[in-house]
């Protein structure tokens, strides 16, 4: 019975709910939390009503309160709690606010409202699934007859049935269960806020394709994909639209099951639940997708051995770690094989022998079939777990052409380069994975004493020729200088001009053009997100985005002066208010623009919002396709244009005060169905001239002859490869522009250390306290393809 009525007996339940459960606190619960054999108690503060997820699954909020008693007694004493499927309809009429309850068989998640509610930063998941256990219990006068209806329900209930949606059919704003094949994967890796982030493609035999944007704050909860091919479960994953595709994002309850997809490998899965459910159809799933991937080849795998890597090729690798030590403080040496010899010399990078960590012994019997991989950036931190031993697959490894050997043999260099493009990233292979036990076979197969003693010199000796201060410097070059004497960045026209230093573009009047080759010695601003601004296209000003403060403080204004009720409900909309608790007191008005089905998705709809905080208005915005804030006191009007015209989910469209010649909203029944949530439609019929998300950077520009300051402007987007308006809104866009400024800009290193850029530049003079003053801006110029 998943649901079991207790009476209180002097403060406790009066039936014990097994000695080998352990009482877990809210403040223990962390996202790697172990839940076996633990239990959470407390008072149920709130509860919502139920609902339906997009798959028909029910679920059911509460908020659970910690004992005033309890060590988890602190600000963030109450827990936002959700219960999953059969368990809904179970609690929905025995659970009630006041009620004291025990949780046992729980999963532990983000809470994506916690910074909103003041919650928890963790949330309580319960289902069947995870096989939860909920004992209520208080005074004996309420539990009477419903212990038979418990009993009941619980008796003809049975095992929920999950459905599982094609990719071809998958809908914005629906919550689903998927199976698919990985097509394109990136390990998790860190946001630039506290968060971890995987991004998946996956596929399967419907023909659709789906791209999933995961997040967690802890790279623990994310799917543990390994390869192109695995077979993923998700269960749970919300369906959004981005640049006009359906793209899947996280929500709660999002659990998952990974599987390998070689034909024949285990069907245990890799999960982040310790409990789940996995029936006989889930198995035909799996072998069907597995044989599917294989005579559909739809995908194509990147993992080769080191036999047969070739000059400047990307790559996967499965490997065994032998040695691994610092380099420089900016990089990280691993030494890895595969049980096969590569067919090229490899270099090796010079550390001092104390440097690394290994059995000296095994190294020296490797030293012909290892090879050695510089680890850049960010993957600098992941190596710190890495032991000597662990099987890894590294992504996206780079074998670059290096210096040539004495016998003017190609030299090969492996490098694993900074930012997560195309997957880069080290992920540690459990020991009972597949490739891993196919890899220990092969290992424990090679005779190396074949390898002992080679014809001719061994790259061993041939490193230890190099003494010399010559080949020391030659080394050190080597080590440092990677691919920074390619550029980071490419012209797109004016190829026809040379390229001269710096300091013949300093010396020349302006206006002119040029082309240069020099290092970022620094950047502005360092907040990247301070890069972003606002700017009208018809008068050329520019502002900074208003900040959270600024916001606050407008719409508190706009809640100032005499609020009328005369403006609710019109023949094109329809108007519900309420009163928010005191001591803040205020009504809040919603007016509802009319339009078929308006109950049905919300997500379509438009609405005008008056007397709401800056929380309040976030919330809704992830609730209705667009908002338009509004005020009413002699009519109904717009608010002050510091605050957004129109709000899309976290596009926040703003309005230039200059140009706007502001139209009453009695306007907005004259456009279409079809427009009512497009932005430049609003606008149009508002009087609003919007304002365009755009780049300003500075950059600091050197060469060997001098130091330039060049501004990253009209361009700035096309240089980036990617729109400010996207950027603002999206965290994964945000991360990657922080990765490709870091990349040529990296903090920590010398000048001599960074990459090169080829850029066009023009001089152009502005007036400036009425002096004149030379300016200079990057224009015709892209940061390259992810070659280096």
């Amino acid at each position: 019975m998943a649901v079991r009525l207790l009476k209180e007996v002097n403060g406790a339940p009066d039936a014990q709910i097994g000695t080998h459960l352990r009482r877990a606190y809210l403040n223990e619960l962390t996202l790697d939390f172990d839940c076996t054999d633990k239990y959470i108690q407390g008072t149920i503060l709130l509860k919502y009503p139920p609902s339906k997820l997009g798959t028909g699954q029910s679920i059911l909020k509460l908020v659970l309160q910690a004992h005033a008693t309890d060590q988890s007694a602190t600000a963030a004493a109450t827990i936002n709690t959700f219960i999953f499927g059969k368990l809904v309809e179970m609690c929905t009429d025995t659970i009630h606010q006041g009620d004291s309850v025990i949780f046992v068989g729980f999963t532990v998640d983000k809470s994506p409202t916690a910074e909103k509610d003041g919650r928890h930063r963790c949330q309580l998941e319960l289902s069947e699934e995870v096989g939860t256990m909920i004992y209520v219990y208080g005074k004996s006068s309420s539990v009477e007859g419903v212990a038979e209806q418990i009993t009941e329900s619980r008796s003809t209930a049975v095992r929920q049935k999950y459905t599982y949606t094609p990719l071809n059919q998958l809908k914005s704003g629906s919550i689903v269960n998927v199976y698919g094949v990985v097509k394109f994967f990136k390990p998790p890796y860190r946001t630039k806020g506290t968060d971890y982030c995987s991004t998946v493609t996956l596929v399967d035999p419907s023909g659709g394709k789906l791209t999933c944007m995961l997040f967690s704050g802890s790279p623990d909860t994310l799917p543990k994909i390994f390869k192109v091919g695995d077979i993923v479960r998700f269960h749970r994953l919300k369906i959004q639209e981005f640049n006009k595709e359906v793209q899947g994002v996280t929500s709660p309850g999002f659990s998952t099951l990974t599987f390998d997809g070689i034909l024949g490998a285990s069907l245990t899965p890799r999960t982040t639940s310790k409990r789940y459910c996995f029936t006989d159809e889930d198995k035909k799933m799996v072998d069907m997708l597995r044989n599917w991937a294989v005579t559909s080849s739809v995908v194509s795998e990147p993992t080769i051995q080191l036999l047969s890597v070739q000059p400047m090729q990307y790559f996967d690798l499965t490997c065994q770690l032998v040695a691994k030590a610092d380099v420089d403080g900016a990089s990280v040496l691993l030494k890895v094989w595969d049980g096969t010899k590569c067919s090229y010399p490899s270099w090796r990078v010079f550390v001092e022998g104390s440097a690394l960590e290994g059995d000296e012994a095994f190294i020296h019997k490797l030293c012909n079939l290892t090879v050695d991989i510089l680890v850049y950036d960010n993957h600098t931190l992941e190596t710190k777990c890495l032991k000597p031993g662990m099987f890894l697959r590294i992504y996206n490894l780079h074998a670059k052409c290096g210096l040539r050997t004495p016998a003017d043999v190609q030299c090969l260099e492996f490098y694993l380069h900074g930012g997560n493009s195309y997957g880069r990233g080290i992920r540690v292979l459990p020991d009972e994975s597949y490739d891993v036990t196919e890899l220990k076979k092969h290992l424990d197969s090679v005779d190396l004493q074949q390898y002992q003693d080679l014809e001719g010199i061994s790259l061993l000796e041939w490193d230890n020729t190099l003494t010399g201060p010559l080949s020391q410097d030659k080394v050190c070059l080597n080590v440092l200088d990677r691919c920074q004497q390619e550029s980071a960045t490419v012209v797109t026209s004016h190829h026809h001009l040379n390229s001269v230093p710096l300091s013949t573009v300093v010396k020349e009047k302006a206006p002119q053009k040029y082309r240069i080759r020099a290092k970022m010695k620094s950047y502005e601003p360092q907040k990247l997100y301070q890069s972003i601004k606002l700017y009208c296209p018809r008068c050329h000003a520019l502002q900074d985005i208003p900040s959270d403060e600024d916001l606050e403080t407008a719409l508190k204004k706009s809640m100032d002066g005499r609020h009328s009720t005369d403006f609710h409900n019109s023949s094109w909309y329809w108007t519900a208010s309420w009163n928010t608790e005191p001591p803040d007191h205020r009504e809040i008005v919603i007016h509802f623009v009319k339009k078929e089905e308006i109950q049905e998705n919300s997500g379509k709809t438009l609405i005008l919002i008056e007397r709401v905080n800056l929380v309040e208005l976030r919330r809704l915005s992830e609730k209705f396709g667009g908002i338009i804030p509004v005020k009413s006191c002699d009519q109904l009007s717009l608010g002050d244009l510091c605050i957004p015209f129109f709000i899309q989910g976290r596009h926040w469209h703003y309005g230039c005060k200059n140009c706007s010649i502001l139209q009453n909203v009695n306007h907005i029944p004259s456009l279409n169905q079809e427009e009512l949530l497009e932005p430049s439609a609003i606008a149009g019929v508002l009087g609003i001239q919007p304002l365009q998300y755009a780049f300003l950077m500075k950059f600091t520009l050197e060469d060997e002859s001098a130091v330039l300051e060049a501004y990253l402007w009209d361009e700035a987007e096309k240089f980036l490869r990617m729109p400010a308006s996207d950027v603002i809104a999206d965290h994964a866009l945000q991360e990657k522009l922080q990765t490709l400024m870091r990349m040529l800009s990296p903090p920590g290193r010398n000048i001599e250390d960074r990459p090169w850029l080829e850029c066009c530049i023009k001089s152009y003079c502005i007036e400036e306290g009425g002096n004149r003053k030379v300016c200079y801006q990057v224009f015709d110029t892209i940061i390259a393809e992810d070659d280096c």
